[in-house]
C-alpha cells in the first residue's frame, strides 16, 4: 500500500477531501521524522512505536580490497509494533 492508497482509503472512509487528508498524512509523517531527528521516540498505543536505535561502532571488511574499515556508532530509525498489532497480523496469517 502506498501513501496515495492510504490517502484514498482515509478519504473514502471519512468523507474528508483527499487534499486535506494528504496534508494531514504528510504533517503526521513530518512530525514523526522531526521527533526522531530530535532523539524523541513516538508512541502510538495499540499500533506501535517509532524509536531511535543506537548502533555501536563496528569493524567491517572490504573483501575486494582486503582491508578493514571502522563503521562509527550511529542512530537509525526503527518501528516496533504493539503486541495487539502483532497478534492481529498473526491471526490473519493462520
Amino acid at each position: 500500500m502506498t501513501k496515495a492508497d492510504i490517502v484514498n482509503e482515509i478519504s473514502k472512509n471519512t468523507g474528508i477531501e483527499k487534499v486535506t487528508v494528504q496534508k494531514t498524512v504528510e504533517a503526521f509523517m513530518d512530525t514523526v521524522k522531526d521527533s526522531l531527528v530530535d532523539g524523541n521516540n513516538v508512541y502510538l498505543r495499540g499500533f506501535g512505536s517509532f524509536i531511535v536505535k543506537q548502533r555501536a561502532e563496528k569493524t567491517a571488511r572490504n573483501i575486494s580490497k582486503n582491508t578493514t574499515i571502522i563503521i562509527p556508532a550511529h542512530n537509525i530509525p526503527a518501528f516496533k509494533p504493539a503486541k495487539t498489532f502483532v497478534n492481529q497480523v498473526k491471526e490473519e496469517v493462520k
